[in-house]
């Protein structure tokens, strides 16, 4: 089979560099690179946690100026190692909106929250117990 991974997914967002700021200082992703589409229009920005073979975020700036409120993609889902300790750390964050007011526990154990990022989308932090 030719596919291997989930190369990148793809956020469209209105302001480029403060999603950027966003993911590096709140989520902690690394800019990876960013450059111009050849349209000369669209600006895109990698991001990652600066790992060998990782999925990566992708910001893209100019290609839809009316993003619905819950933005282009419903959530991205990031794994954490301690989902009570990232929960406490994004509260004390007065820029940044929790969508949910405590942890979520699933039945296989697996615990989560939402948070908005700057454009509305959601982005969950994600303990699995797989």
């Amino acid at each position: 089979m030719g596919r291997k991974k989930i190369e990148h997914i793809g956020i469209m967002v209105s302001d480029l560099q403060q999603s950027i700021r966003f993911y590096r200082e709140v989520v902690g992703l690394v800019l990876k690179d960013t450059l111009l589409h050849t349209n000369g229009v669209i600006q895109l920005a990698f991001l990652g946690f600066d790992q060998s073979g990782e999925t990566e975020v992708e910001l893209i700036q100019g290609y839809n100026n009316k993003l619905p409120q819950e933005g282009k993609v419903h959530h991205i889902a990031f794994t954490v190692d301690d989902v009570e300790e990232e929960f406490e750390r994004i509260k004390l964050l007065k820029h940044v909106q929790l969508i949910d007011s405590e942890i979520i526990t699933l039945p296989n154990g697996s615990r989560y929250f939402f948070f908005h990022g700057p454009d509305g989308e959601w982005i969950e932090f994600f303990q699995s117990t797989r």
